[in-house]
């Protein structure tokens, strides 16, 4: 390691994104990144019952633990957030995977989708959650997603870690 050497901060290229602010692309990296980014957010008959106090978490492997870490505690903040409450399955999976697709688009790294507790279900559980829960695990660019700190909606709400998109120019 003695003879390696730090780039200089002139050679890296570094862009600032102010928070709450979408990224206009052109059309054509637009266009490249709608025909890769899939998402298959179906309602599904059969999804694992999940309970209304309970902690969702999943994550892909290869992500570093102090990147986890950090994105369970709440303190990488979500740049985006849907709310889910009052929409049917049908609703709620077309929002949902519209808003992914645009935020991964807009290179956005952490956002909040917020389903709620299911106590208002005509069910008796809480079938968005499990569904949500579903949905998540299912769509490629989610790298993670855990339930939210109390301040940001609890056990009604996940973060969700998005894969940034790779940019072919």
């Amino acid at each position: 390691m003695s003879d390696v050497k730090p780039l200089s901060h002139k050679k890296l290229a570094e862009r600032h994104i102010p928070p709450n602010k979408t990224l206009s692309f052109p059309q054509q990296r637009a266009s490249h990144t709608q025909n890769t980014v899939t998402t298959d957010c179906i309602p599904r008959d059969y999804v694992p019952d999940v309970a209304p106090e309970e902690s969702l978490f999943f994550s892909r492997g290869g992500l570093q633990h102090r990147l986890l870490r950090q994105f369970k505690r709440g303190d990488l903040r979500p740049e985006a957030q849907l709310d889910l409450h009052g929409c049917t399955l049908t609703e709620a999976s077309a929002l949902l995977a519209r808003f992914l697709s645009n935020a991964q688009s807009n290179q956005q790294r952490c956002v909040r989708v917020i389903h709620g507790k299911g106590h208002r279900s005509s069910e008796g559980r809480p079938v968005l959650k499990a569904q949500v829960n579903q949905w998540l695990r299912d769509v490629p660019f989610v790298l993670a997603f855990s339930s939210a700190q109390a301040k940001d909606g609890g056990m009604g709400a996940v973060y969700v870690l998005l894969r940034r998109p790779s940019v072919n120019i």
